[in-house]
């Protein structure tokens, strides 16, 4: 019974990124409209458009590497396994199937999906992309994994039914290095969720889409789900992180609660990337450098107890 309850609840938290997803996509597209003084495309406009995506022929030729062929699939796949160990409202239905470290893997595999699917297209862009692509996720992907780490230092297990539950908040408070990992983490968001500024992997008017240039119809479709089911994940982490305030209220309270904070990290990304410019990769990579010297700072906190 229990196995069967699992396999429901991370097939419901699956269901919701995928409706959530697109539409948190339109919000940011809406939003970002307004703010620059435009009427922008409907809510709904990104349905439509992975729709129209989804319903073209997936062309291939006989020459098509197999990773390029499967890239796509293994990228969305990550994403949504990963829905089954965030608390999304109601407890991860497979906290128990895994532990910090499997979540590690699974955030940095996510990545790696669209390096393979760039370096076996071969088109100089998508070379360039992946190489942007790489630098970054070298910068950057440490950052969660502190976060989450120190969160199990605070609490002891590597459980993520502990760590995503306010890991930061200690038997004294707020920790030093919670404080100094929240502000880091708000700091790098932008990164996480591959917005601007920080899209410099894709760059659609320097590189074209960079590691997706050879991408079209069915394939692109998945790889845009998979990065729009992105900010739905970081922000489900971030608030269980961070956040977790109200997840003990009974039903809908705590679940309405929960949803509230992720929207309200949406529109954070959304502000951000229609009030910045693009940065250059050398510039982010300074940039990361630096909150990886406080992120590295706080797990020593975290390690010394403060």
């Amino acid at each position: 019974m229990n196995i069967m309850c699992a396999i429901l609840g991370s097939l419901g938290n699956v269901a919701l990124v995928l409706l959530v997803a697109p539409f948190f996509q339109g919000v940011l597209r809406k939003v970002t409209a307004l703010i620059q003084s435009r009427k922008g495309p409907p809510l709904w406009q990104p349905y439509f458009d992975l729709l129209k995506l989804l319903g073209k022929e997936d062309l291939e030729s006989g020459q098509t590497p197999v990773m390029q062929r499967f890239a796509a699939y293994l990228s969305l796949a990550t994403v949504l396994t990963l829905a089954g160990f965030v608390p999304m409202g109601f407890p991860a239905p497979l906290d128990g199937a895994g532990d910090v470290i499997l979540v590690i893997y699974l955030l940095t595999l996510s990545g790696i999906c669209t390096l393979l699917a760039g370096l076996a297209a071969g088109s100089t862009y998508s070379l360039v992309g992946i190489s942007r692509e790489m630098m970054t996720m070298i910068a950057l992907e440490p950052l969660f994994a502190v976060a989450i780490v120190a969160g199990a230092v605070h609490t002891g297990t590597f459980r993520l039914d502990t760590v995503l539950n306010g890991s930061v908040y200690a038997s004294g408070g707020f920790p030093w290095s919670g404080v100094v990992l929240l502000a880091v983490m708000l700091l790098s968001f932008q990164a996480f969720v591959q917005r601007v500024p920080f899209d410099i992997a894709e760059a659609e008017t320097e590189l074209m889409e960079g590691p997706l240039i050879e991408y079209s119809g069915p394939k692109l479709a998945l790889f845009k789900y998979a990065q729009m089911a992105k900010l739905v994940i970081y922000s489900a982490l971030f608030v269980g992180l961070f956040a977790p305030w109200g997840s003990a209220l009974p039903f809908p309270l705590g679940w309405l609660c929960f949803w509230a904070k992720v929207f309200g990290l949406v529109l954070l990304v959304t502000l951000v990337a229609a009030t910045h410019a693009r940065y250059r990769i050398d510039q982010a990579l300074r940039y990361f450098a630096g909150l990886l010297a406080l992120a590295l700072g706080a797990l020593v906190l975290a390690s010394c107890g403060y």
